[in-house]
């Protein structure tokens, strides 16, 4: 059975009773897990909070940071920052060098771009290629499709095309997410899926987006924050009884 992820799920940590709305409509659709953005100070016990109101509805919540660096120094001081309290790290790409040290660093799991402002848009070859050796996932937030209208929308779509054939042509996983603030934009994956034949994604690609890749990124990340995680390729297999 596939099991879909909505790795953006931005529901309101601060409103429980809209969150519960959500989450519950996310299960309802299909979606298995989702990732919730969270405050890069977030205290421990409404991380788990969080996770027993996704369970209590049959959702495996994932915790997510979504950094908006200024500058290459800001994003390395917060990298080192939140790595090892987050299961998803994401930055949101608002300059070029951002992008470029962002795309290169194996710390960062998604590379997000502002998908409402689509002048500043920073994804190229040059981000493709350090991405595929980063294995730095492209996201794609699916809300802005949505919500935009005339123009703006033609030439958001304009520009997913050429990023989705940019990735594509230099292997970089691409997810596809919600993004949705509330549950009145969420859709099914299905649904996702069939809206992003608009930007030349496959439905199978489009359905690997919403579940395969999007899982290989949370199962590679909790397994990084195992304590049994060592270094990459390197694990304990059995602990000796003290």
């Amino acid at each position: 059975m596939t099991k879909f992820v909505d790795l953006h799920l931005c529901a309101p940590i601060k409103d429980i009773e809209k969150l519960k709305k959500m989450v519950t409509k996310s299960y309802q659709m299909g979606y298995r897990l989702a990732g919730i953005p969270l405050p890069t100070n977030v205290e421990l016990d409404k991380v788990e909070t969080l996770r027993k109101i996704c369970s209590n509805v049959g959702l495996d919540f994932v915790s997510r940071v979504d950094l908006n660096p200024r500058n290459i120094p800001e994003l390395l001081t917060n990298l080192r920052r939140v790595r090892r309290k987050f299961e998803v790290v994401a930055v949101l790409c608002t300059s070029k060098p951002v992008a470029r040290q962002a795309a290169k660093d194996r710390r960062v799991d998604v590379l997000s771009l502002d998908l409402g402002k689509v002048r500043y848009r920073f994804f190229d070859r040059a981000e493709a290629e350090l991405a595929a050796q980063s294995s730095c996932s492209l996201e794609i937030e699916m809300a802005p499709l949505l919500s935009l209208e005339g123009a703006p929308r033609i030439h958001l779509i304009s520009n997913l095309r050429r990023e989705v054939a940019i990735a594509s042509s230099f292997r970089v996983p691409i997810t596809v997410s919600s993004g949705a603030t509330d549950d009145f934009v969420l859709r099914s994956p299905y649904d996702y899926s069939a809206l992003a034949m608009l930007f030349d994604m496959t439905s199978s690609s489009a359905l690997a987006a919403l579940s395969s890749v999007p899982l290989r990124v949370v199962e590679r990340n909790r397994r990084k924050l195992s304590l049994d995680f060592v270094a990459p390729g390197l694990h304990v297999v059995r602990r000796k009884d003290p």
